[in-house]
């Protein structure tokens, strides 16, 4: 089994900063591809950013130049840097991994709780 743990959200004024960061336990032989997802209230759940083994990354237009993913592999650990952000970056943000397990190696796909992000003056 493998755990998602997320932090970091937390109430921001618009063009401030903060730093999510998913660390994912358990039983883990490799992880794959990571990402970060959110949804506001009344919104379908949307990619905000992926991040391949190699380092290869993937953004919503959205959050093009404003966001930055990246991961520690030896921490199995997946962080956002979110800067500039506005109102509309209001939303719960959940982190996504993907991998294979240790011992029986089957394919696995981990969503954390989710952690709330508010943009406001």
């Amino acid at each position: 089994q493998v755990q998602l743990v997320e932090s970091g959200g937390g109430l921001v004024q618009p063009g401030g900063s903060l730093r999510l960061s998913c660390a994912a336990s358990g039983n883990i032989f490799s992880i794959s591809a990571m990402g970060w997802y959110r949804q506001a209230p009344g919104k379908q759940r949307e990619l905000v950013a992926t991040i391949s083994s190699g380092g290869s990354t993937n953004y919503a237009d959205s959050v093009k130049g404003r966001f930055t993913i990246s991961r520690d592999n030896a921490k199995n650990t997946m962080y956002l840097q979110m800067n500039s952000l506005k109102p509309e970056d209001t939303a719960v943000y959940y982190c996504n991994v993907g991998g294979i397990t240790s011992v029986t190696f089957r394919r696995f796909n981990s969503w954390g709780q989710g952690t709330q992000v508010t943009v406001s003056s």
